[in-house]
């Protein structure tokens, strides 16, 4: 692409120099969020938390469906405020112990499975939750002429049809294993 901007003359010496500066600047966001994972992760591995709060949710009684209903509400309330590679990085080091440590009657490979669709959907769903989803704003910024309300209007059914299909990977998980399993994964 860089190619074909400088022969058609779509880029400029002023224009590649932004670009390298923005590059470096997400770039640099990325790695000081994987630093701050790298030391929560520390943290959490040397105060047994994520070991601690597992017990503490096996011994609770309470179902593990519901247990898991919990973590789905938060990562959505988390998507309305956070980048989903920042919910990944902090979430996942003290739910996977939770989920790890309950029964779903389930082999713990297909746990794993399970739990990775089920996390990956509910922090792309949180992404376009109102009020706050982060890329209802990026979808808005590019069609600047349509209002924000409207925008978070032509994404209530996709949000609808994602609910349905969470509700479906959830309460039956067989839905999401029967691929990896038809080939073998």
């Amino acid at each position: 692409m860089f190619l074909i901007a400088v022969l058609y003359g779509g880029m400029r010496w002023r224009g590649f120099i932004d670009t390298l500066l923005e590059t470096a600047m997400t770039s640099a966001m990325i790695f000081v969020i994987l630093l701050g994972a790298g030391v929560l992760n520390a943290f959490l591995g040397f105060s047994r938390l994520p070991s601690w709060t597992a017990e503490l949710f096996q011994n609770s009684g309470l179902p593990p469906y519901l247990i898991v209903v919990g973590m789905i509400v938060l990562y959505l309330f988390l998507g309305c405020v956070m980048d989903s590679l920042a919910m990944i990085l902090i979430t996942i080091p003290i739910y996977w112990p939770i989920i790890a440590a309950l029964d779903f009657g389930l082999p713990v490979d297909d746990v794993k499975l399970w739990f990775g669709i089920i996390t990956l959907m509910v922090v792309e769903i949180g992404l376009i939750t109102p009020p706050v989803g982060l890329n209802v704003f990026v979808i808005n910024s590019l069609a600047r002429d349509v209002p924000m309300i409207d925008t978070f209007r032509g994404v209530v059914p996709f949000l609808m049809s994602d609910m349905v299909r969470l509700t479906l990977v959830v309460a039956l998980p067989t839905i999401s294993l029967m691929l990896p399993r038809l080939f073998g994964g």
